[in-house]
């Protein structure tokens, strides 16, 4: 690791993200230090993991029933939302909520930063996505989600929810495990920005569990990390993670509609 360092760099870090006790507006209270940590990271990752084997031990081969359809989107979408909620339930219990422990808040300046770097990532990540193909092969190119949507076609309902999710659901909850408690974690820990930036671009990459593709998710996150490390807050790389898998989304709202090739 490198030397201690001030979390912030360059970005507009927000004080209320910072490990010591801030004043509230009223000047008359404090803040509260968050108190979770890496502990509260691993719980959110196992729930993710303990929750998609589980699900997909009980389920077995999505193909071979009609009525597989809602228990697809269910699979697909339970693990990523209850690890979403579960690194909420974190800053909320043992912290301050996301707003001040991740910067989760609405402000224009931190949309335009996240559109901005998103559009560049979504470039970045369709030429990379194209070469890797041409490298890997279509087979091994594609996502998990897509290789299974390969054999399946849904109603327009479940179909639309999907790309509902990949393009808007999941990002926020995969940042909130990744660039909100992770890289809170070692913030306070002081860990330099950059380590920070590279070390959650990937385990992110890693924690998708799709070892033919973690090189190009690398470089799918690096636009996203780097979104988070100029505005110091979380609300930059949703808006980027959510630009960014736009594109991804609607392929597959077409590919399960039977609208565009597996």
């Amino acid at each position: 690791m490198t030397a201690p360092q001030s979390s912030g760099s360059g970005g507009d870090v927000d004080p209320e993200q910072s490990g010591a006790a801030t004043p509230s507006p009223d000047g008359r209270s404090t803040v509260a230090a968050p108190r979770w940590g890496f502990g509260a990271f691993f719980l959110a990752e196992a729930v993710f993991v303990l929750v998609s084997v589980g699900l997909a031990a009980l389920v077995g081969d999505f193909g071979e029933q009609g009525w597989m359809g809602p228990v697809f989107v269910l699979v697909l979408m339970a693990p990523t939302v209850l690890a979403g909620l579960v690194a909420v339930v974190a800053t909320m219990v043992r912290g301050n909520g996301p707003v001040r422990d991740f910067g989760l808040r609405w402000r224009r300046s931190d949309v335009r930063t996240g559109l901005l770097i998103g559009f560049c990532g979504l470039v970045l990540s369709t030429v990379a996505s194209a070469l890797w193909t041409r490298w890997v092969g279509v087979d091994q190119a594609n996502s998990a989600v897509g290789s299974l949507l390969e054999d399946i076609r849904l109603p327009p309902v479940l179909a639309v929810i999907i790309f509902l999710h990949v393009w808007l659901i999941a990002p926020v909850c995969e940042e909130l495990l990744y660039r909100g408690l992770l890289w809170g974690a070692m913030e306070r820990l002081r860990f330099s920005q950059l380590t920070v930036f590279l070390l959650t671009t990937a385990i992110f990459a890693i924690g998708h569990f799709e070892p033919a593709r973690t090189l190009l998710l690398i470089v799918i996150a690096v636009p996203i990390g780097l979104a988070r490390l100029v505005t110091g807050r979380l609300t930059a790389s949703v808006v980027a993670h959510q630009v960014n898998n736009f594109l991804p989304a609607l392929g597959l709202l077409l590919m399960s509609l039977g609208m565009l090739p597996a």
